[in-house]
């Protein structure tokens, strides 16, 4: 009988330092993940270019008045 209640302890201890290890290495990777999308979004907001000028001579866009 004790030899079963051994097993049982020791299977149970296992499976706790796994999953352990798991949130360990889940954590990492969620950081790891998290910078590298961030990087990611910030690279991708610096290219959009900015808004282009509105035209203050000559002939196109500067004769058309609106009001909202």
């Amino acid at each position: 009988m004790s030899d079963s209640i051994e097993g049982t302890v020791a299977a149970a201890t296992g499976l706790q330092n796994w999953n352990m290890m798991q949130e360990k290495d889940n954590l990492l990777l969620r950081k790891v993940l998290d910078g590298g999308q961030a990087n990611t979004i910030l690279s991708l907001v610096n290219s959009v270019p900015t808004a282009p000028q509105l035209a203050n001579g000559g002939m196109v866009g500067t004769l058309l008045h609106t009001t909202a």
